[in-house]
């Protein structure tokens, strides 16, 4: 049986397919206004490159923001359990998880079994996102997947004060106007991103071992930045995608509940 996940985030969607309790295919897009289409798009694009239609799919799982809106999911789950689930999938060890999103970041804990035991959200402010980092290379007028190398190559970060987004960005072009290195900023800027998560990190705590999910877990700089200020190695996830793990764990959750609504009709069949 196959099964599927379609997490649809604030700034990119994707689908995995799983098959045997492995992943069989996966895809990704830029969000669309709406997130129908948006669940729409990033489904059809993975079962284009397996040659399968949704009929061919046991059961499909949606999460991220739009999860209660995708008319083909039989499910839905949030983001934050479905992190939980994809995350141990790819390393058996891992019991914290900080997800950066484009709108907000998270602190995930959880169980030898990959099941949710505690998490907590940042504070309504893009400074801790995904978001604010493709702010950032907007104004250096470069793609957000650029950032990180660029910030690799900084040798002294330039302190970022302000909390703000859009005042960060007018920062950012001042540091630029007294002649301030783009790597040097932008190290700074990840110093920053890492300083905010890590408020979470002393508020909830953490356990071993430690990963990082989302699109911003493949910007280097960031993680390096992670791992110094909270003190904790973030361990790999092998060969699995950080940007995929919602839609993974979703994927996972989707042959959860297939197996149990089986169970269930073969009980009342008992009965009958």
């Amino acid at each position: 049986m196959i099964f599927a996940g379609v997490d649809v985030g604030s700034l990119s969607a994707e689908a995995v397919l799983v098959k045997d309790n492995e992943i069989l295919a996966h895809s990704m897009i830029t969000v669309k206004p709406n997130p129908v289409t948006s669940a729409t798009l990033v489904m059809d694009e993975v079962l284009k490159q397996t040659g399968l239609n949704m009929e061919d799919i046991s059961c499909c799982v949606s999460t991220g923001y739009g999860r209660e809106r995708i008319p083909f999911a039989q499910y839905d789950v949030s983001e934050i359990s479905c992190h939980g689930k994809g995350a141990h999938w790819a390393n058996k060890e891992v019991r914290s998880i900080i997800d950066v999103g484009g709108q907000d970041s998270k602190l995930i804990l959880i169980d030898e079994n990959g099941d949710l035991d505690d998490f907590m959200m940042n504070d309504k402010c893009a400074a801790g996102t995904g978001r604010f980092l493709e702010g950032i290379a907007k104004t250096f007028g470069i793609h957000v997947s650029e950032l990180g190398d660029l910030a690799l190559k900084g040798q002294e970060a330039i302190p970022i004060s302000s909390i703000c987004t859009v005042y960060t960005q007018f920062d950012v072009m001042s540091l630029l106007a007294d002649g301030r290195t783009k790597e040097d900023i932008a190290l700074g800027v990840s110093e920053s991103l890492a300083t905010r998560l890590n408020k979470m990190v002393v508020q909830l705590g953490l356990r071993d071992k430690l990963c990082c999910t989302g699109g911003v877990a493949k910007n280097k700089s960031v993680v390096e930045c992670i791992e110094k200020v909270t003190k904790k190695e973030v361990v790999s996830l092998g060969d699995t995608d950080p940007q995929i793990i919602g839609a993974l764990g979703a994927a996972l959750y989707a042959g959860e509940m297939h197996l149990k609504q089986l169970q269930k009709e073969a009980k009342l069949e008992e009965i009958m």
